[in-house]
């Protein structure tokens, strides 16, 4: 089945691509981590590509790293988790930090997972503790950034209050920050500034 796409793309949410190869629009769902590295729309992309095939669907997750693929794969394995949770999974933790949670058996850190209750974080840790050697921790992710002071810190919160998932509201304050490092020191600065990388 599909194992890679490489093409267009034409339009990009946090959730969800669609890649034109040969003419032909590929929907694609996405991580936050995986959203975030890709280019612009109009642009080229490539995809590492999971098909996943039920009797009533056939449906395509895409992953920017081969890393993230890896570890999606393994959290299929794991009864309860399907691949919506799985995706839901990798948009909601920094990826190394996952890999560390569930090494370590670090349930805390597992349940705060949007869709992880206390028995699957249990089979999580379980099931996959030492299966994970082959996956470096440092996959490349982009949560857990930086200290950006009181302004940075004021700017996320109210980002994501206004609905943005954390990793990409931060994102755009890194953003904004490397091309302005003087709007760090400014809430309202700082703030436009990483509504406008946002857009």
């Amino acid at each position: 089945m599909i194992a890679h796409l490489r093409g267009r793309l034409l339009s990009k949410t946090p959730n969800q691509a669609i890649v034109e190869c040969a003419g032909v629009g590929y929907d694609v769902t996405i991580s936050v981590a995986t959203f975030s590295a890709l280019p612009s729309e109009g642009t080229d992309a490539t995809l590492h590509i999971h098909t996943h095939v039920r009797e009533d669907q056939i449906a395509l997750f895409g992953f920017s790293e081969t890393q993230e693929k890896r570890l999606f794969e393994k959290l299929l394995t794991i009864s309860g988790i399907g691949p919506k949770l799985a995706i839901t999974v990798l948009s909601g933790i920094d990826a190394s930090r996952l890999i560390t949670a569930i090494r370590s058996g670090d349930h805390a850190t597992l349940t705060r997972i949007p869709g992880i209750g206390k028995k699957t974080a249990e089979r999580v840790v379980l099931e996959l503790k030492d299966k994970l050697d082959d996956l470096a921790i440092s996959i490349p992710t982009i949560t857990g950034g930086p200290d950006h002071g009181p302004a940075g810190d004021d700017a996320l919160s109210a980002l994501v209050n206004l609905g943005y998932p954390r990793p990409i509201a931060q994102k755009a304050i890194e953003t904004a920050i490397t091309k302005d490092p003087n709007a760090a020191h400014d809430f309202e600065t700082l703030f436009r500034a990483a509504m406008a990388a946002i857009r």
